[in-house]
């Protein structure tokens, strides 16, 4: 089989990592690197051994070029997705999918029309603990689940901001630790939890007020049709960037993210049920190993011509959380199904 060519738009943080994954598929090749900095674009070409461009445009009519990722800033997504995809591409998009709910949904509308697919990158449904989390839902070995929380404690300076000029704004960043840093948890309690019902929460700027115009710390309180309650607490105003922490209470035990570990607590008894993989995740430690499972399982559904399973419609679904996170915030006593998307 003729190796699955493929291009990366946009050469910052999170690059390297869809790089490194593509270098380990067999199957797949990295042809060229996009970035609107000739500079980086010529970095990033020589690090990959790829070729370098400015002009994503350039990619639409490339028959060498099957799978795009997007890993640019959240404004640029909508545009280059829906372009990608009418130019037969396949596209895997970085997560926020989209700057918000009307953009993700013209994504959508495109892949539904597109002979190529669009995966969205919600990785840390492939960490171990998330798995065998939903796998003990779906088994119902724990019983119903009650309740569960999600919280973020994370920090970022003033130069995060001040040297990405996208960043904190409403315009192009589409939020602040809502839609950047805490989505993957806010994906995950919706993943495990289900249909919403409503949702009722608010947003603050603690200690960046002078940097940002977007929030820097979030709270929430989700109603599942399940009658699942969760809560999430998410914040940048903290002094480190601490594991995320996860709690689900069931009728008969409580499984336990602590430290990337997953314990289950039963009959008074606390038993490890997973731990982090050992070595480099290719990336900052608090983003878990997901990346490359994740990249390795979209290339293996476009080879085998299988419908990657985290498409627009699940990528949506953490939008919609937020945006009804927000809207709550800004004055509304909280959101039912159907107000709240």
């Amino acid at each position: 089989m003729n190796p699955i060519g493929a291009a990366i738009i946009g050469c910052g943080a999170i690059a390297p990592l869809h790089a490194r994954a593509i270098a380990s598929i067999d199957y797949a090749r990295l042809l060229a690197v996009v970035d609107s900095d000739p500079v980086q674009a010529a970095q990033s070409a020589q690090d990959y051994g790829c070729e370098g461009l400015t002009d994503y445009k350039q990619l639409l009519e490339r028959a060498d070029i099957g799978i795009v990722h997007l890993c640019t800033p959240h404004h640029l997504h909508a545009g280059m997705a829906v372009e990608l995809l009418k130019a037969g591409k396949h596209v895997l998009t970085e997560k926020p999918m989209a700057l918000d709910v009307p953009s993700a949904r013209l994504m959508q509308a495109a892949a539904d029309q597109a002979e190529g697919q669009l995966g969205v990158v919600f990785q840390n449904r492939y960490n171990d603990p998330s798995v065998r989390i939903r796998t003990m839902i779906d088994s119902g070995e724990l019983g119903a689940l009650i309740c569960m929380k999600g919280v973020v404690t994370w920090t970022r300076s003033d130069d995060y901001y001040r040297n990405s000029s996208w960043r904190g704004r409403w315009a192009t960043e589409g939020g602040g630790v809502l839609i950047n840093q805490t989505i993957h948890t806010l994906d995950l309690l919706q993943w495990f939890g289900g249909e919403i019902s409503s949702v009722k929460g608010s947003v603050t700027t603690d200690v960046l007020n002078d940097v940002i115009e977007v929030e820097d710390s979030a709270h929430a309180c989700i109603s599942f049709k399940n009658k699942v309650r969760g809560l999430f607490y998410g914040t940048n105003a903290y002094g480190v960037n601490s594991p995320v922490e996860l709690e689900l209470v069931f009728e008969q035990g409580t499984l336990l993210q602590r430290r990337d570990c997953l314990y289950l607590l039963k009959d008074g008894q606390e038993t490890l049920l997973s731990e982090p993989a050992t070595g480099s995740t290719g990336g900052k430690s608090y983003w878990g190993t997901g990346h490359s499972r994740l990249i390795h399982d979209f290339y293996a559904h476009i080879r085998d011509g299988r419908k990657f399973w985290i498409d627009a419609a699940e990528g949506i679904k953490a939008l919609e959380l937020i945006d009804g996170i927000y809207k709550s915030s800004a004055g509304r006593t909280g959101l039912t199904a159907g107000q709240y998307v």
